[in-house]
């Protein structure tokens, strides 16, 4: 009779834990949906992050280019430094075409 009890306790054990794990599989679930589900809301919220920053040097590019503020400097340095960027393009540019064996010299384009 006692090897019966024990049997018998032993067999709610295994029912209780395949009861638990049957409800913790569930939940596991759910946590990572709701996991895929924030990363996919903070990718979201990182873009529009980036697009207000931009939005934000836009703005503060065209105040300082229309007159007075605290922007003015900067955005004549970005100008200078864009300027800076354009002339080294058109440098490069110059360089390529005057090369014989550029891709335009040798299709006589």
């Amino acid at each position: 009779m006692a090897d019966k009890s024990v049997i018998t306790n032993i067999e709610a054990r295994v029912w209780q834990l395949i009861d638990d794990h049957k409800r913790l599989s569930e939940r596991c679930s759910e946590l990572t949906a709701q996991r895929d589900a924030l990363r996919i809301e903070k990718r979201s919220l990182e873009e529009r992050i980036r697009i207000l920053d931009a939005e934000v040097a836009r703005m503060q590019l065209a105040e300082g280019l229309a007159g007075g503020g605290p922007n003015r400097e900067k955005a004549r340095a970005r100008v200078n430094r864009l300027m800076r960027e354009v002339d080294k393009c058109i440098a490069l540019l110059g360089q390529s075409a005057a090369l014989p064996d550029a891709p335009s010299a040798k299709n006589g384009k």
